[in-house]
């Protein structure tokens, strides 16, 4: 008999989904066009950079046909100042990167996580939403392609732990609705602290029905002793 499933995604789950997201690569060898499930890829000619998904972006790596560029905001730069943008400002996480105008009516809207927001264009002062793991992956097939993995390394263990510790700071200000802001969160952040966030809320929850149950049953009381002294003053008339 299987076991029932957590609620949500699982961190696997979001790591796969983030092998979608378009990266930028340098081809050091020739690529015809590939077509896909999700649209045809532009072939590759060395040096010109070209857009591709993660996921294939390390296959090349790992089979050393292509160099990957890392996105501005994985430089020890802007790691620097996103955190201490986390550290000042303690009531909210970074704004996360800006949307695209709107699409024309023939084409499909984007909305995040499917944003080019970790391409060599993107914008170097936000965090996009699978900020974590992409880090990560990129750190750990692609290396060399950094100036200074190390530092990035340590400011991406920062900027983790003082977002989580964020997260968990939200707990304190949760209401019986569960109503909390996650703008900025991502979605590893939302997967790891998913345990935690729904167990106060549904401790918050059990809390108020308690509370309410006991009003109703001291207003049925009080009905019902009404009723009882109602009646002893007819009988005494």
């Amino acid at each position: 008999m299987a076991l029932p499933l957590p609620p949500g995604l699982t961190p696997p789950e979001i790591a796969f989904l983030c092998e979608m997201e378009l990266v930028t690569v340098i081809p050091r060898q020739k690529l015809e066009r590939l077509e896909l499930l999700g649209g045809s890829l532009p072939p590759l000619n060395p040096p010109h950079r070209a857009p591709l998904p993660l996921w294939l972006a390390l296959l090349l790596k790992r089979q050393r046909r292509a160099n990957i560029l890392p996105p501005l905001w994985l430089s020890p730069h802007s790691l620097t100042a996103i955190l201490d943008h986390e550290t000042e400002h303690g009531d909210g996480f970074s704004p996360p990167p800006r949307l695209p105008p709107l699409p024309s009516q023939n084409t499909l809207p984007f909305s995040p996580p499917f944003l080019p927001s970790s391409t060599a264009d993107a914008a170097p002062d936000a965090l996009p939403y699978h900020w974590l793991e992409l880090g990560e992956m990129l750190l750990e097939t692609a290396a060399d392609d950094f100036e200074d993995p190390d530092s990035v390394r340590k400011l991406l263990r920062g900027l983790r732990e003082v977002r989580m510790a964020k997260l968990r700071q939200v707990v304190e200000t949760l209401d019986a609705a569960g109503g909390v802001n996650m703008n900025g969160v991502g979605g590893m952040e939302v997967a790891e602290g998913r345990t935690f966030v729904t167990g106060v809320i549904d401790g918050l929850r059990k809390i108020v029905t308690s509370r309410e149950q006991q009003k109703k049953d001291r207003d049925r009381e009080e009905r019902e002793n009404g009723d009882d002294y109602d009646d002893d003053e007819m009988e005494m008339q």
